[in-house]
């Protein structure tokens, strides 16, 4: 009996961990969910969302779920389970304006972008650059117009950039001196993924 529950409990584990659930919706008490890419589903706390896994809490800033007896925070956008390897796929939600916005990592560091299939690059401010560790002066230098004029730039190339479950290397972006008040996703990024939207939902995928 007692090897029949340790097997049915490591079975139960290994149910856990190969789930992938990206969080696309959160609202007090409750959470959208999509489960191993499947059709978003609105799921309240205490729900099971899949064997093993159990949403525990949910509000403005992440859903916890409880990943095979293990809790794990997940901000909006973001995976658990086995997405946190490279599994080349990211889910994004709009915000009440119809803006996508993804929280991801560049070189390393947590950065919140906007995707804007408008703009060629990825763009930071200087002030997110200098956060992210990037020596960005050390980059090809330019000059870009904004509403208030000509500002410098420096065209740079990013190590890593990481959205959900899709890591890419060797990103090229922009840094902007003055003006820019938001990261931005860009082409440079975007290009080397496939984009489906689905209402307020967006899946990227990642083609090289």
């Amino acid at each position: 009996m007692r090897a029949l529950l340790a097997a049915a409990l490591s079975l139960l584990a290994l149910t856990a961990q190969a789930v992938d659930i990206a969080v696309v919706g959160l609202f007090p008490g409750k959470a959208v969910l999509v489960v191993n890419n499947g059709v978003p589903r609105a799921y309240s706390v205490g729900s099971t969302v899949h064997p093993g896994v159990t949403l525990v809490s949910a509000n403005e800033s992440g859903a916890v779920l409880e990943v095979g007896g293990r809790r794990r925070k997940i901000p909006m956008g973001q995976h658990a389970g086995n997405a946190n390897s490279d599994n080349g796929m990211a889910t994004l939600s709009a915000d009440g304006r119809g803006h996508f916005t993804a929280d991801g990592q560049i070189n390393g560091g947590s950065v919140r972008m906007l995707v804007d299939t408008g703009a060629t690059l990825i763009a930071l401010s200087a002030y997110d650059a200098k956060r992210l560790g990037i020596d960005y002066k050390n980059g090809r230098p330019g000059r870009t117009q904004t509403a208030n004029g000509q500002v410098p730039v420096y065209l740079v190339r990013l190590d890593k950039v990481k959205v959900g479950g899709i890591v890419l290397h060797q990103v090229d972006a922009l840094v902007q001196e003055r003006g820019l008040h938001q990261p931005l996703l860009g082409m440079s990024f975007l290009n080397r993924t496939e984009m489906r939207r689905d209402g307020d939902t967006m899946v990227l995928k990642k083609r090289y």
